[in-house]
Parts: structure tokens; sequence; C-alpha cells
């Protein structure tokens, strides 16, 4: 069952009188428990696909279908609703906002949302049983620059899930960080996959692609490759071979 569907989904921006089509024609869907990557060279769309299908930014045409609606067709206003409530974020800059403790700024989006009737008190409790969960509860008090790039980006997984989303979106999310700091959040965001939470992401790194199911590979704003996974691959060093011949064979 698709959670999110694309349909001939085009952006075209206008620089100089020119036309540059950033996306051609997009149809993909993701199902509700998946874990997508999308992969492919410098310029190639990967981040205005990201944006126009979450509703993040407008694409020229297209449709875009979540929650049986069509995003495309929303106000402004609808569509914050549905970002804040049924959507999660996280981004490779981890924005955070500076006058806020960790915690407040994890809370932040319930306090935000129209749609939650909890109290206060409630609302720091989910905060901090997610800050537990990712094992940050210790720097709760914290402000942004007294903590890890690590400590921070689990801190945004765990702002992304306090209104408990549908899905995900991740924008290179671990791009800033060193390679254990980027096992630890892959291993968070895996966890929240297999406890059901779809999640897609923009990647250019074989080892967090190699955890997802599927792969898709852009190039020139249009999708030349998808890849699966195959679940009998159980040993990491194996999936991330399988998954380097196939986006070397796509000229990756």
């Amino acid at each position: 069952m698709a959670i999110i569907e694309a349909k001939n989904l085009c952006k075209t921006y206008v620089v100089d009188k020119r036309q540059n089509n950033v996306l051609k024609n997009i149809n993909l869907k993701v199902s509700k428990g998946e874990m997508v990557a999308i992969m492919g060279p410098s310029g190639s769309g990967k981040s205005t696909l990201l944006y126009s299908i979450s509703g993040m930014d407008r694409p020229t045409s297209g449709e875009v279908i979540f929650d049986s609606k069509d995003l495309t067709k929303l106000t402004e206003a609808e569509l914050t609703d549905v970002r804040l409530d049924k959507m999660g974020f996280i981004f490779q800059q981890m924005f955070m906002m500076k006058n806020l403790t960790i915690l407040d700024n994890i809370m932040l989006p319930a306090v935000e949302s129209k749609k939650s009737n909890a109290s206060r008190a409630e609302k720091q409790a989910r905060a901090e049983e997610l800050m537990r969960k990712l094992d940050i509860i210790e720097v709760a008090d914290n402000d942004i620059n007294e903590v890890s790039g690590g400590q921070l980006q689990r801190a945004c997984i765990a702002r992304s899930m306090m209104n408990s989303p549908e899905i995900i979106f991740a924008d290179e999310p671990t791009g800033a960080l060193n390679r254990q700091s980027s096992i630890e959040v892959m291993d968070e965001l895996c966890k929240l996959n297999n406890e059901g939470t779809t999640i897609m992401m923009i990647t250019h790194d074989s080892k967090v692609a190699a955890r997802c199911s599927r792969v898709l590979y852009i190039v020139d704003g249009q999708i030349e490759g998808e890849y699966k996974t195959p679940k009998d691959l159980v040993n990491e060093k194996d999936r991330e071979r399988a998954l380097n011949n196939w986006l070397m064979d796509l000229g990756w």
C-alpha cells in the first residue's frame, strides 16, 4: 500500500529567461514501512524531488498523493498542518532554535501543533521518552552548542518523531557526521523503520543506502534505476558490495 505517490512530477526553474527542467515527469510510489534512499550525481534533482514530494516546495506540474489528498492542491496553511502533524524532517544542517534547550527544541513540533490536545507536561514526557530512546536524555537542559554533532542529529530525529509522523523525510542526515556518529544515527533510523515508520532519504553514502530496502538513482531529473536490496543479504558488507556493483553499472 502506497503511503505517498508522485505522478508526472515536474519542476522547472527559470533563470535569466532560460528554463531549467530539474524534475522531468517523475513517477514513484513509496509503500508504508519502506526505507527508500535517493542517490545520484550532484545537481541531479535529489533535493528538489524530496522537497517537492514532501510539500516543502511546489512542483511546476504533476500530483503528489498523500493521505488521500493531492498536496499540490492544498493551500500553504493546509500544507503546513500536514507537514507538522503527519510528516517528520531531518536535515544535514541541524536547524534548531539557539535560544531553546535541546528538550525545548524537541518539544517544539508538539507545542506548535493544532492537532494535539496534550498538556505541556504530557508533551514534555513524550519528548523525554524519545530522548531516553535515543540515549540523549543527559543533554536535555543543554544549549545546542553544548552537545556533539551526533547528539544534535539524534535530537533532530527525536524532534521529527514528536507528533508520531507517518513518514520521515531526511536530506543527507549523516552527511555532516563522522563515521561513528553516522553509524549511530543510521542505527536509530533503522530502529524507527523496523517499528513501522516510513523513511525517505537522500544520501551520497553507499554504506547508508545499503541499509535501506530500496534505492532510487536519479540523473538529470529522471529516475534512471531502481534497486531493491536482496532480503537474503544480511551481512552489511555484502549488502554494500552488491549496491556498489549496481551503482557502478549506472556510472556512479
